[in-house]
């Protein structure tokens, strides 16, 4: 009888943000995790999250770090991604309303085909939780809570994206393309690993 693999742990970005949160939601449901700041470092993770936290901070950092062409390779390779709040506008494919500006911008990784709207909940005092409708192949589950924290907004869903969740008034908050899936809310600050579990 062969021994059964263990799987490669799951990588997070850990150029700033709130990364320790996700270590510690993926040590909940007994899944190994270790950062990620180099290139190097992606060769030893199986899934990548990219966390919340300031988004323009950290397209500088990727591409300082050297990593904007090794996650771009890391997905073609079909390894699973999770962006969450700031994570997600990296993921997108453009910014409402912004145009890239090499000092003072946002270059997105343009690997969900979806439009973003920073801050598009508010600030940080307009921070609040509430029960999502889930779609896709969550589709029929209940009780999955978002926590919002100066959430970017979806702006334009495009056809290579599939909606996962959404608030009740039907506003798309997570779509998945093929093995990426972003998310406007903090699922890390919370008990239900639903989201996590994507990761595979």
């Amino acid at each position: 009888m062969k021994a059964q693999l263990k799987p490669l742990p799951v990588g997070l970005l850990a150029l700033q943000g709130d990364f320790d949160k996700h270590e510690q939601a993926l040590a909940r449901a007994g899944r190994d995790s270790r950062p990620v700041r180099r290139p190097d470092e992606l060769e030893q993770v199986g899934s990548l999250i990219i966390p919340g936290g300031e988004s323009t901070t950290l397209s500088r950092l990727i591409d300082s770090s050297g990593l904007r062409t090794p996650l771009l390779e890391f997905a073609a390779a079909g390894r699973p991604i999770l962006g969450t709040c700031a994570g997600l506008i990296m993921l997108s494919r453009g910014l409402e309303g912004e145009r890239y500006d090499h000092w003072h911008g946002v270059k997105p990784l343009g690997l969900l085909d979806v439009t973003v709207q920073r801050n598009g909940f508010g600030r940080q005092v307009d921070s609040f939780t509430e029960e999502l409708v889930l779609h896709g192949e969550l589709a029929g589950e209940t009780g999955a809570q978002a926590v919002y924290i100066r959430a970017p907004r979806i702006a334009e869903v495009g056809p290579l994206a599939s909606v996962l969740a959404a608030r009740p008034d039907g506003e798309v908050v997570a779509v998945r393309q093929n093995n990426v899936v972003g998310l406007t809310f903090h699922p890390e600050l919370g008990d239900d690993g639903r989201f996590h579990q994507l990761l595979g």
